[in-house]
C-alpha cells in the first residue's frame, strides 16, 4: 500500500464492523441463472477497502453519495467504490494486494491493480472530484462515496447483471442485508444528505429514509455510466449544476 493511513479511529472501526456484518449477512445468499458467478469484493479485495476506510471513512460526513453496485473495472478490483484503478492508486494513494474470488468467470479475472481496463463511471467520478478538490482529503473532510450494493453479478455470458435485474425472489433477501447496512452506514456518518448517484440509488435511500423526518435529505445526480447518453458529455459539469439546484453545494 503506498499510502501511510492515519490511525483508525472509532468512525472507521465502526464501519469496519458494519462491513463484516453485511458480508456474513450475503454469505447465504444463492443466485439462479442467468447469473453463474457473484463476487464480494469486500472480502478477497478487502486490504484495500480496508485503507479505503482507515484513510478517507474516519470521521462524520455532511453528504454521503451512494452508487448502486461494484463495475467490473472498478470496484470488482480494487474493492473501492467506483474504484478506477489509477485513481485509486495514484490520487486516493491506495494499492494493496487482491485476492481471487473462490470461482472465478474466465470472461471476468480479477487482477486486481494489475487490471488494465479501466471504468470510465469511476474515471469520470474521481476525475472529477480530483478536478475540483485538488487533494482527496478536502473531499474526504466531509463527504464519502459507498455502494448500496457490494456483490457483482455476472451472467454465463461474462455481462454484467444489476441488482435491479434479478428476480424478486432474490431481490428481496438481498435488499434486506444492504438495507440493514445501509442503515448502520447512515448511523455511523451521520449524514445531512444522502446523494444517490442514479436512480436506483436515490430510490433505495428514498425508501429507507424518505419518511422518517430527522432523516438525512436526500437527492440525485446523474450516473456516470457510459451507457447514459447524456452522461457522455460533461458529467462533472452536469453533477455539479444538480447538486447547486438541491443546494448541496453554492455555485461558483
Amino acid at each position: 500500500m503506498s499510502a501511510t493511513p492515519s490511525k483508525s479511529n472509532a468512525t472507521a472501526e465502526r464501519l469496519g464492523r458494519a462491513t463484516r456484518r453485511l458480508c456474513r449477512d450475503l454469505a447465504p445468499l444463492r443466485f439462479a441463472k442467468p447469473v453463474s458467478h457473484v463476487y464480494n469484493p469486500l472480502e478477497y479485495a478487502r486490504r484495500p477497502h480496508s485503507a479505503y476506510l482507515r484513510l478517507y471513512g474516519n470521521s462524520p460526513k455532511r453528504v454521503v453519495f451512494l452508487g448502486m453496485n461494484p463495475g467490473p473495472f472498478g470496484m470488482a478490483q480494487t474493492g473501492v467504490p467506483f474504484g478506477e484503478i489509477s485513481f485509486v492508486r495514484d490520487w486516493l494513494g491506495i494499492e494493496a494486494k487482491v485476492d481471487r474470488p473462490a470461482e472465478e468467470h474466465p470472461k471476468r479475472p480479477i487482477l486486481g491493480f494489475s487490471c488494465t481496463r479501466s471504468e470510465v463511471s469511476g474515471a469520470r467520478v474521481w476525475g472529477t472530484l480530483r478536478d475540483h478538490y485538488g487533494e482527496p482529503e478536502r473531499f474526504f473532510a466531509d463527504h464519502f462515496i459507498a455502494n448500496y450494493c457490494p456483490l457483482v453479478f455476472i451472467e454465463e455470458s461474462g455481462r454484467n447483471r444489476t441488482p435491479d435485474k434479478l428476480p424478486v425472489r432474490e431481490r428481496v433477501a438481498l435488499f434486506e442485508a444492504c438495507d440493514r447496512h445501509f442503515r448502520r452506514l447512515v448511523t455511523v456518518l451521520e449524514p445531512a444528505w444522502v446523494i444517490g448517484i442514479g436512480a436506483f440509488a436515490e430510490a433505495r435511500a428514498l425508501a429507507l429514509l424518505g419518511e422518517e423526518p430527522s432523516a438525512p435529505r436526500v437527492g440525485r445526480i446523474l450516473h456516470p455510466s457510459p451507457a447514459n447518453p447524456r452522461a457522455q458529455k460533461d458529467w462533472g459539469g452536469q453533477a455539479r449544476r444538480e447538486l447547486e439546484a438541491l443546494g448541496v453545494c453554492g455555485s461558483r
